[in-house]
């Protein structure tokens, strides 16, 4: 997934983001959750149809004032966020 564009919302309602992959593929996600890492924010993102196929997981950065998705292209950042977001799977399981 790499291009997207944020619809935005009241505070109660859900934050879609519709997402292009490399094939042109357009999907909505939503915003599940957001967790923090060595002072940066990662968010969660699960098919807004199909909420149980697996989530994406990017980086929430600030660009301009705005908060933009960032991928993770970084293969030790990559590892160091699945395993904080398995840990917090496990815990929520718990």
């Amino acid at each position: 997934m790499s291009d997207h564009e944020h619809q935005h919302h009241d505070e109660n309602e859900d934050i879609v983001v519709t997402m292009t992959d490399e094939e042109g593929n357009e999907r909505e996600m939503v915003l599940a959750f957001t967790f923090d890492v060595e002072e940066r924010v990662y968010a969660v993102l699960l098919d807004y149809n199909d909420p149980e196929e697996e989530g994406v997981i990017m980086r929430l950065e600030e660009e301009n004032g705005d908060t933009v998705l960032v991928n993770i292209d970084d293969d030790e950042e990559w590892d160091r966020v699945v395993s904080i977001y398995n840990e917090l799977a496990e815990q929520e399981q718990a």
